[in-house]
């Protein structure tokens, strides 16, 4: 699939441009999918390097902590691996 504007919300964002935005992206695609170059494209003027994307795989489900690692003057954007979040509900 591809990025979907609906599945993006910002939770913080930098008013002073010193610090890094804070976003979180639901999406039925997986993080290989999200992670490929290019992904977000389309909101390349929306994201600064070292912006912190919270990556919500509604399919698996899963979440991944990443952050914006590039974002060239062609407008591509690549994002780190990332890490997964886990957690485990022993109830």
């Amino acid at each position: 699939m591809a990025y979907s504007v609906t599945g993006l919300n910002a939770v913080s964002t930098s008013k002073a441009g010193n610090a890094p935005s804070m976003y979180i992206y639901k999406t039925a695609d997986t993080q290989a999918t999200v992670n490929t170059a290019g992904y977000f494209n389309s909101i390349s003027g929306l994201l600064n390097v070292g912006d912190v994307l919270f990556v919500y795989d509604t399919t698996t489900p899963s979440l991944v902590l990443t952050y914006v690692n590039q974002v060239t003057s062609a407008g591509v954007v690549d994002i780190a691996d990332g890490t997964t979040v886990s957690a485990t509900d022993t109830d």
